[in-house]
């Protein structure tokens, strides 16, 4: 399954502890990084995130975002009468020792511990938050998919013309290597000094060996054959796409290098068009 590594999604999931909302962003990358942005009270969990995306995801840059609104806690606010009684006592007291002393009933409940809130429990945070993340990677997934869908058509669309210009070349090759020997015969003739019998066999043979692409051409329907064939497969294929166009370009090099006629060089460069436009495709591609 080819699947894009550009995409965005996200979840939102309601408890005690509030709204919980997941937003996902990824784009390209070699491997996989992931950037996490956590309310403080669940950063304890973020080890746990990380595996739980590293085992759907392989690559790209993945930024994380997870907020928290409507704080449920707010609304079970508690006071600790014993210290709040405590306080008061050490207030009327310091009042008769500075009797100009003023304390507001504010700042009594600033003092730490005097406002209590419930705790919530560790296992319904860790819970809620795997909830909203796992329903934002579905979505992320769902539309990596999509996305993978659309670069696989553009891939074999490029396969297609690349499979075509091979044939062409394929094509014209025994008319090459006639117009190669007629090349040769004129200058073997156009030399005043006698040619030694077999000369224009060994000139010839060696041009053709020079010149022979059948390797190449070979080689490349091997590497179209081997594309379409990852690009069936159903896991990550980016890594193995991008080994194939190195080796693409490396066959149309050479092609293009033991070039002796107009029409083979041209297609050499068509070809290296080809696979840079797949290229950058697949720069995309998890």
């Amino acid at each position: 399954m080819i699947r894009s590594m550009t995409a965005y999604a996200s979840a939102e999931t309601t408890g005690p502890a509030g709204t919980l909302s997941c937003e996902l962003r990824t784009v390209n990358h070699r491997y996989l990084e992931l950037s996490p942005r956590l309310p403080d009270d669940l950063r304890s969990f973020e080890s746990q995130l990380r595996e739980r995306i590293a085992a759907k995801l392989s690559r790209g840059k993945l930024d994380i975002t997870v907020r928290r609104t409507g704080d449920a806690r707010s609304e079970s606010l508690q006071i600790n009468n014993a210290l709040l009684s405590r306080l008061s006592e050490l207030n009327l007291d310091m009042l008769a020792r500075f009797p100009g002393m003023q304390v507001q009933f504010t700042e009594l409940l600033r003092f730490p511990g005097v406002m209590q809130q419930a705790e919530l429990d560790p296992e319904a945070q860790q819970a809620a938050l795997f909830d909203v993340l796992d329903r934002a990677l579905d979505a992320l997934t769902a539309t990596r998919e999509r996305e993978g869908e659309k670069l696989g058509e553009i891939l074999r669309d490029k396969l297609d013309a690349i499979e075509r210009v091979v044939a062409d070349v394929r094509s014209w090759m025994p008319e090459i290597r006639a117009a190669l020997r007629t090349r040769l015969d004129t200058r073997l003739a156009d030399l005043k000094q006698p040619v030694e019998p077999g000369r224009l066999e060994q000139e010839l043979v060696l041009q053709i060996t020079r010149t022979d692409v059948d390797e190449e051409l070979d080689r490349l329907t091997t590497h179209i054959g081997e594309t379409r064939r990852v690009l069936g497969l159903k896991e990550p294929v980016g890594r193995r796409l991008d080994f194939l166009m190195q080796e693409f370009n490396r066959e149309a090099n050479t092609l293009g290098s033991k070039s002796v006629d107009a029409r083979s060089t041209n297609a050499a460069v068509e070809l290296k068009v080809l696979i840079e436009q797949m290229r950058e495709q697949v720069q995309n591609i998890e």
